[in-house]
C-alpha cells in the first residue's frame, strides 16, 4: 500500500475528512509555488495537488487557465518544478498529487515521466484527459514506481462506467462535482450526494470531492454527504494570484485554515 492510500486509511481510522487544495506550478512564480507548498502543508492540507502549467487546460476554468498562462509566460518547465519539488516535498507531510494532461506524459514517455516525477518524491498523479479505456499502461506502470493513479468520476457518468473507474483508480477516487470545468461555484449541485451514494455501493476506496467547492460552508456539505476529501482548485489559485506574492501567501494561509476548520471534528453549523 502506498503513501496516498495509507494516509486515507489513516485519516479514515480517524474519521477524518481530508483537505486537498490545488495550486498551479509557477504562479506567480516558482518560488512562491515552493513557499505556498510549504504553507499549505503547515496549516491543515493532508495531500496537495500541484498543477503543471499546460498550453490547451481543456478541464480547467478560467481562473486556473489564466494561471497556467501565466506560468507559461514566465517560462515554467516540468524540469524547473521538479526541481522546486526537489527541495521542498523531503520537508512536507502532505503527499503531492501532480494533475497534469496526458500529452506531455506522452511525450517524454509514459514510463520516462513517471522515473522523473517518482524521483522527486511525487506519490500521485491526477490526468483530467486521459481515458479509462487508455488508463491501464499508466496506472500499472506508475505502480511500480510507487506513484497512484486517480481517476475522475463525472456526474454524467452512467453507473457501469462509474463501476469501471472504482475498480481502477488507485489512493482515491475523484469525484468531480459539476459538468464542465474547474472554478468557483455559489452552490453545490445536489447531484454529488446521489453520485456519493452510487460510488459506495460499488466501492470502498477513498471517494475525494472537486470542482466547484469554494467556501468552508461548501466544503463542510460535501463532508457531510459522505465524502473523504475535499479538493479545493480555483478559490486558492484566485487568493494568491491576488496582490503581492506575500499577501497571496497570506490569503492561502487564512483559506487553507478556514477550510481544515469546517471539515475537522466539529458540531454542524459551528465552523466559520
Amino acid at each position: 500500500m502506498t503513501t496516498i492510500s495509507n494516509n486515507f486509511k489513516s485519516l479514515r481510522q480517524r474519521q477524518q475528512c481530508a483537505l486537498i487544495p490545488f495550486i498551479t506550478a509557477g504562479d506567480p512564480d516558482l518560488e512562491t509555488t515552493a513557499d505556498a507548498l510549504r504553507i499549505l502543508d503547515r496549516n491543515g492540507a493532508d495531500f496537495i495537488e500541484l498543477g503543471i502549467p499546460y498550453s490547451d487546460p481543456l478541464a480547467d476554468g478560467p481562473v486556473i487557465q489564466a494561471a497556467a498562462t501565466r506560468a507559461l509566460n514566465k517560462g515554467t518547465k516540468l524540469e524547473q518544478v521538479l526541481e522546486i519539488l526537489r527541495d521542498v516535498i523531503p520537508s512536507l507531510k502532505a503527499p503531492i498529487i501532480l494533475f497534469t494532461y496526458y500529452n506531455p506524459i506522452l511525450h517524454r514517455g509514459i514510463k520516462s515521466f513517471l522515473a522523473l516525477i517518482a524521483d522527486v518524491g511525487v506519490k500521485g498523479l491526477v490526468v483530467p484527459d486521459l481515458p479509462l479505456e487508455e488508463a491501464a499502461e499508466l496506472i500499472q506502470t506508475a505502480a511500480s514506481f510507487g506513484i497512484e493513479v486517480i481517476l475522475l468520476v463525472a456526474p454524467t457518468s452512467s453507473q457501469d462506467r462509474i463501476d469501471a473507474i472504482a475498480r481502477q483508480s488507485q489512493g482515491f477516487i475523484y469525484l468531480v462535482s459539476v459538468t464542465g470545468v474547474t472554478g468557483m461555484r455559489s452552490q453545490i449541485q445536489n447531484r454529488v450526494q446521489h453520485l456519493l451514494t452510487d460510488l459506495r455501493s460499488v466501492t470502498d476506496k477513498p471517494i475525494g470531492v472537486g470542482f466547484g467547492i469554494s467556501a468552508p460552508e461548501q466544503a463542510l456539505q460535501v463532508k457531510e454527504w459522505g465524502a473523504d476529501a475535499v479538493i479545493v482548485g480555483s478559490a486558492f489559485v484566485k487568493r494568491l494570484a491576488e496582490g503581492s506574492p506575500t499577501e497571496g501567501l497570506q490569503a492561502v494561509e487564512q483559506l487553507c485554515q478556514e477550510l481544515k476548520s469546517a471539515i475537522s471534528l466539529q458540531p454542524v453549523g459551528s465552523a466559520k
